[in-house]
């Protein structure tokens, strides 16, 4: 009986840096933003191919089956170019833009651009049944604009053997990928859902998810709290992925991943058997094994030599099927690599890749290795209603005038190109303080102008700063305060010009004047052509969170107009969630002063009415901080925690420690909507039983907000839902959310101000609140907690005091 052949898709430029790339990581100033600037060096130099060669033919896909040592290898790639050369000879062109001195490149720097393009014309030369090829590699130099050109001819026969041997250097790694993959989409085929039931709700969501991603697609899902979202999405997703993948759960922060690490943990404890890789990605800051980061040979043992070992930690990698960041750190010390480029790596390797959303959507660190092209990929999108925004902060750009003025101060005395090209950026922020200053406008708003073309003159001096700011970095190369401030603002400034070559009527130029200091944003209003874009890289695309609506609304924004959406109900009784509108009290900006008062009173009483632990969240911390004030007089002996601007990860933790605690004591926490306390926090049982939401949690009242509600009120019609009344449910929705999160808890939430009584904000409210009730005063919600929670909360005596007089 013969063996089964295994069969590998295999990209041609991961095969020949896999086989033959060598040296270290290093990530000083040689090549920052130069996937962006070689791709657009790329085309000029395929434009100018093309006037001197009239057939020249650029990035022509290739696609080859080839057999080997066992293995049965699809081909594929593009070439940069292919044209007929003078003397009539078939040539592949392969460009490369470098920043290595001239005198360096030799042609012979780097064999595995050789093999690259000895490969496109191998299996050309098949294609066309030609019995020789030239091959040419053209090096660009971008700091000196220099070009350079070597070339080789081969026989066909040459050229297959050159494949011939590459292909059976990666013949173990092709075998083992080849039956990893078999094992694998046999395993998931046979794979079980790992509970003996399923929750309300949780089939109807998994048979949505296994549509959608069978078919093709999107779908956005709304679904509750208690459906168990994470597994109703990994487990069909798995299920449907047949040979593509990998399967990618995209989380809009860290603390979400865990969920998903948590639901591919159960699902290999249902089934010991299942064969699933998968690899979560973690911040590079967070994952490194340095006191210090700093990605160089000299600075970085795990940087120096990378590539010399990372092959042998990859090997020992794949035996591990769960390859978190404790993971990888363990694994990137044994073998002396850097655990986050292992990461990526290995991400190669699995079936299942967890990690932020800017590794899809962030056009400077997404993943290249998967999403230079499209692919047969499953993206998984969690807490969804968060990508409008993030997206709109990866694709706008800001720069400050005081950046440019202190790199020309640390630079010191003396004269110098550098300085010069600072003095005119610094000039033309002076011109825009002035304008600014002349400019009227709405006093709300302080100094500040708006245009809706890109800053043409800007982005001309900032082009020109480039070049001897490049210079500066790359003859100051040891690490200082002074190098950091300058690659910081090399940074911004390309990453200005990324945005700024992309401007079109989906963004708005803002400058403002703050005393002396200038700022300038080139703000993304709209970002769906840019999600679209992204999601048509992948097969399918699944987007859910608890807070989905309006349905409309998100397919927008998301770039998504024929997504299907689906909103399930919560699976919670309804009768466990205490729901009251206090419509007595107006929190608009203008009635602040005489809201807090009453705010404070119905605070005590949902806190009084039975002892436990509760938040009240607020719209900003200056009204959070002046309720505080109020109540810590006048209500002495409840105690209060609050969160405070800027905490860093130990005092959240603490702060949400205080909650868990067991302990029976009253505590009401003080928080502000939309913030860290917001959403992603899970507080079961007795460690939060209620929620005060203060304000319908409009964004507040600002030039970038106009601009979002302008932009929207002519292209949609719905300005003011866009930019105010939708993200501010979308933090409501959130906060509340965080009160009931078993079938077990209960619990009470009170929306304190009149706008959520009307019509307009009661159709954004979910189906499960449709039991909400009214109250107009402190003493009509006494009565209704009475009811809620059957009992007094206090012994007699120990009620939370009335105000101090």
């Amino acid at each position: 009986m013969e063996p089964e052949t295994l069969a590998l898709t295999l990209p041609i430029r991961r095969l020949v840096e896999f086989l033959l790339r060598t040296g270290s990581i290093d990530s000083r100033f040689t090549g920052f933003d130069r996937a962006l600037e070689g791709a657009r060096l790329h085309r000029k130099l395929q434009r100018a191919a093309v006037k001197e060669f009239p057939d020249y033919q650029a990035e022509v896909a290739l696609r080859q089956q080839r057999s080997c040592a066992g293995v049965c290898y699809t081909l594929e790639g593009r070439a940069d170019g292919i044209f007929t050369d003078t003397d009539g000879m078939t040539t592949i062109d392969e460009i490369k833009t470098t920043t290595l001195p001239p005198e360096l490149i030799t042609g012979e720097q780097s064999p595995e651009h050789w093999a690259q393009a000895q490969i496109y014309a191998a299996l050309y030369a098949v294609q066309q049944g030609l019995s020789a090829m030239r091959v040419r590699l053209t090096y660009y130099q971008v700091d000196e604009e220099l070009e350079f050109r070597f070339s080789h001819d081969y026989t066909a026969d040459a050229l297959n053997a050159i494949v011939t041997d590459l292909l059976t250097g990666y013949a173990p790694w092709a075998k083992r990928a080849a039956e990893w993959q078999q094992q694998s989409r046999a395993s998931l085929a046979e794979l079980r859902f790992p509970f003996d039931s399923y929750r309300p709700g949780q089939r109807a969501m998994i048979g949505a998810v296994y549509k959608t991603c069978t078919e093709g697609g999107h779908l956005l899902c709304q679904a509750p709290t208690g459906i168990g979202k994470t597994m109703s999405v990994l487990f069909p997703a798995l299920k449907a992925v047949g040979e593509g993948g990998p399967v990618f759960y995209l989380t809009a922060r860290g603390t979400t991943r865990a969920a998903a690490e948590n639901a591919l943990a159960l699902l290999r404890t249902a089934d010991p058997a299942l064969k699933l890789r998968s690899v979560t990605l973690t911040a590079k800051d967070k994952i490194c094994l340095q006191e210090h980061r700093e990605c160089t040979p000299e600075a970085c043992p795990y940087a120096n030599g990378y590539y010399d070992r990372v092959k042998q930690a990859l090997w020992d990698g794949l035996d591990t099927h769960a390859l978190t960041a404790e993971a990888l750190q363990a694994l990137a010390r044994r073998h002396k690599v850097c655990p986050f480029e292992l990461g990526l790596d290995l991400s190669l390797w699995c079936d299942v890749v967890v990690g932020d959303y800017n590794y899809l959507f962030d056009p400077v660190v997404h993943l290249v290795r998967f999403f230079d092209t499209a692919g047969d990929y499953i993206f998984l999108l969690d807490e969804a209603h968060n990508l409008p925004g993030r997206a709109r902060d990866m694709h706008s750009a800001v720069l400050t005038k005081s950046a440019f003025y202190d790199a020309k101060k640390r630079l010191g005395k003396g004269k110098s190109s550098l300085k010069n090209a600072l003095t005119k950026v610094n000039n033309l922020f002076i011109e825009w303080r002035h304008r600014c200053e002349e400019t009227p406008g709405d006093s709300r708003f302080g100094r500040t102008f708006f245009e809706e073309s890109r800053a043409e003159a800007l982005d001309r001096a900032l082009t020109k700063l480039c070049e001897p700011l490049e210079i500066w970095l790359d003859e100051h190369r040891d690490p200082d305060e002074t190098h950091e401030a300058l690659l910081q603002l090399y940074f911004d400034i390309r990453a200005w010009l990324r945005v700024a070559d992309t401007f079109d009527d989906h963004f708005v130029l803002q400058v403002s004047a703050h005393g002396s200091e200038v700022r300038a944003a080139m703000l993304c209003l709209d970002p769906s052509d840019f999600l679209a874009a992204d999601f048509a890289k992948g097969r399918a695309a699944v987007l859910f969170s608890a807070t989905l609506a309006p349905a409309g609304y998100y397919k927008d924004l998301c770039g998504l107009p024929d997504a299907r959406a689906v909103a399930l109900r919560s699976p919670f009784d309804p009768g466990n969630l205490g729901l009251w509108c206090a419509r007595n009290v107006s929190t608009r900006y203008k009635d602040r002063e005489d809201s807090i008062a009453k705010v404070s009173d119905l605070l005590a009483v949902m806190a009084g009415a039975r002892r436990g632990h509760y938040l009240a969240f607020f719209p900003s911390y200056s009204y959070l901080q002046q309720v505080r004030e109020d109540f810590t007089a006048r209500y002495p002996d409840m105690p209060i925690l609050s969160q405070e601007s800027a905490m860093d990860e130990a005092q959240r933790a603490a702060f949400l420690e205080r909650f868990r605690k067991q302990d029976e004591e009253a505590l009401l926490g003080f928080a502000v909507l939309g913030g860290v306390f917001g959403e992603g926090v899970d507080l079961t049982g007795e460690s939060l039983i209620g929620a005060a939401i203060v304000s319908p949690g409009l964004p507040q009242i600002g030039p970038r907000q106009e601009q979002l509600r302008d932009y929207f009120e002519k292209t949609r019609g719905t300005g003011f839902d866009y930019a105010y009344r939708y993200p501010g449910m979308n933090k409501v929705l959130q906060a509340a959310g965080r009160v009931i999160r078993t079938p077990q808890d209960r619990g009470v939430v009170l929306l304190i101000d009149d706008r959520f009584a009307a019509p307009d904000t009661r159709r954004l409210m979910p189906p499960h609140w449709e039991h909400l009730k009214t109250v107009d005063s402190a003493q009509a919600l006494t009565a209704e907690l009475e009811r809620f929670w059957g009992r007094e909360a206090f012994p007699e005596g120990e009620a939370v005091s009335g105000p101090a007089r």
